[in-house]
Order: C-alpha cells, then sequence, then structure tokens
C-alpha cells in the first residue's frame, strides 16, 4: 500500500507483546511519539490480564506470533474474544503468510522493522479495521 493511500491514526490504545524487552521499548517509544498509548506485555498470559483487567478501551493488539509460553495466533484468538472490537497486527521475523493460506488473510509486519514501517503497518491495520 502506497504511503498516500494509509490513514495516520493517532491516540489509540495498543497492546504490544512480546517476549523480548528492548523490542517493547522500542515499541512504545516509537508509537507514544504518534500519539498512542502504549500497554506492554511479556507474554501472553501477561496480554490476557491485561485484556481481562484493563478498564480502557484497546484498539490494537500488536503481538508476536512466536513467544515462549504460548503463540500470538492464540493470543489473538483469547483476547477477541474478550474484547470483540479489538484489531490485531502480528510481528515476526519467522513467519510468512504465503506458507499458510488461512493466515494470508491476517496482517503481519516483519521483523526487523523500521519506526516508518511500524507506524505504517499499524495505520494499516487500523484503517482496515474500522472499514470492516
Amino acid at each position: 500500500m502506497a504511503n498516500a493511500e494509509i490513514t495516520r491514526i493517532t491516540g489509540q490504545t495498543i497492546l504490544a507483546v512480546d517476549d523480548e524487552a528492548d523490542l517493547l521499548e522500542a515499541v512504545r517509544r516509537v508509537l507514544s511519539r504518534r500519539g498512542h498509548i502504549v500497554l506492554a506485555a511479556n507474554g501472553p498470559t501477561e496480554a490476557l490480564d491485561v485484556c481481562r483487567h484493563y478498564r480502557g478501551r484497546i484498539d490494537l493488539l500488536l503481538t508476536d506470533v512466536r513467544m515462549p509460553g504460548g503463540s500470538g495466533i492464540e493470543l489473538a484468538e483469547e483476547a477477541v474474544q474478550l474484547r470483540p472490537d479489538l484489531a490485531v497486527l502480528y510481528m515476526s521475523g519467522l513467519y510468512d503468510a504465503a506458507d499458510d493460506e488461512p493466515r494470508s488473510q491476517r496482517r503481519t509486519v516483519a521483523k526487523p522493522f523500521t519506526p516508518t514501517s511500524l507506524t505504517e503497518a499499524v495505520d494499516s491495520a487500523m484503517s482496515a479495521h474500522a472499514g470492516r
């Protein structure tokens, strides 16, 4: 998608999930600069606790696909059950959507990503979810 086609979305609450603390901090820093509230979770169990107990709206789940303690895909399925309006964006250096036809419908940002590619992927996922 060309940059001109992506609507810049700010002020959303994003739940970022990864087992790498440095990556979570980088995601938080980049997305916070764009005006988002970023909730960070160090894995699926912690992320589900946030989904259950955070009183505010969560607009987007940004999750690694493969983590110790669980799959980001399974996490997303459970999180959407708890919060049906949740948009989902996967991130992974190992995941290739073309390898798995049903998953090819899922939005993924490849790691390593740049601040620009991350924010474009977030904006695209949020725009697509708003238009569903």
